[in-house]
């Protein structure tokens, strides 16, 4: 099926449906159902992290960051700048590269795939300052609102290789288990799931084959959610609190590094892990079943599907800005405005 999503967006298809619309349309009135039912909170909007994150590693010559997609990636449900997952990200890339961050975020809450081709053209406006490395975070909304699959996986698709094109190396965070929301009821859950999960197979494919990398969200916060829902949803109760948000980035985290050549592992699959190199539809489809999984181009048709180890940052001050305003958490800072 999502071999089938992707093939439509590229030769121009768009009537393959998921489920099919009806089905999709009660998944879109339960999703909206769970957002009233789990608390009802208004979600705050979501601080700029725009700024440039280890300071100990001086201002010279940063990498640039860019944040691109939806809610999460713009980090909606928290309130301070450095909780947000272009923060996270930045103060831990600085951490492992040794390098000042620079973060430009252009994620919109509430964007659809649609609005991807808007935020690229804002993040490459200025061609002095091209992105190093772009994270994508997007799909959730293409679900709720029945975006087309076909027509959401060629919004990305496009994107992604503009942001190639333009020398940047591209992370997706592909669509998240929606079935992880409560309280959505069996059967409704378990379509919930099967469209995330497609959705999100067919984004690693189209991102795959066009020069990016793909970290499967899938139900990463899944057991977090369940087990700890007051610390994990933010002040909306729906969003991601700051725990939620550093969960997602730091199962990112390695894929960022090791996009940009910074990261201390290999891109070497290791059986005893179960990676290997595997067509890029199987890859895709193993990816959206197991959350945190990487998957990478390999020559074409294949991919590499890494199962990357997250180590902990140091706790340690060595990314962290002097006269920080407040504390974040281990290993993180907050940003600096020019």
């Amino acid at each position: 099926m999502a071999r089938r999503i992707a093939a439509g967006a590229a030769y121009g298809g768009g009537g393959i449906g998921l489920l099919g619309a009806a089905a999709v349309g009660v998944v879109l009135a339960e999703v909206q159902l769970a957002k009233r039912s789990v608390g009802g909170g208004v979600a705050p909007v979501p601080p700029r992290g725009d700024g440039l994150y280890g300071l100990a590693f001086g201002h010279a010559d940063p990498v640039l960051l860019g944040m691109l997609g939806d809610s999460t990636a713009a980090g909606q449900g928290v309130r301070r700048a450095g909780q947000t997952p272009g923060a996270l990200l930045a103060s831990g890339l600085a951490a492992v590269a040794e390098r000042p961050v620079e973060v430009c975020n252009v994620a919109l809450p509430g964007a659809q795939s649609d609005d991807l081709e808007r935020q690229v053209s804002l993040l490459l406006a200025d061609a002095s300052r091209m992105p190093d490395i772009c994270v994508i975070m997007i799909g959730a909304n293409d679900v709720t609102h029945r975006m087309p699959p076909t027509q959401s996986v060629r919004h990305l698709s496009s994107a992604v290789r503009r942001l190639r094109m333009a020398g940047a190396e591209v992370v997706v965070g592909t669509c998240p288990d929606l079935g992880t929301i409560e309280p959505v009821y069996q059967p409704l859950r378990w379509l919930a799931r099967r469209v995330s999960r497609q959705l999100a197979a067919a984004q690693t494919i189209v991102a795959v084959e066009a020069g990016g990398r793909t970290v499967s969200l899938g139900d990463l916060l899944g057991p977090e959610f369940a087990a700890n829902p007051r610390e994990m949803f933010g002040a909306d109760n729906y969003h991601p609190s700051a725990e939620g948000y550093a969960t997602a980035a730091m199962a990112m985290l390695p894929t960022v590094c090791a996009a940009l050549a910074v990261w201390p592992e290999s891109d070497r699959p290791e059986a005893a892990r179960d990676e290997g190199v595997l067509p890029v539809a199987q890859a895709a489809a193993t990816a959206a079943k197991e959350a945190g999984t990487e998957v990478t181009g390999a020559r074409a048709p294949w991919a590499l599907l890494k199962h990357r180890r997250r180590r902990r940052l140091p706790d340690s001050d060595s990314a962290a800005p002097q006269n920080a305003a407040e504390a974040a958490p281990p290993g993180f800072s907050e940003p600096t405005h020019p």
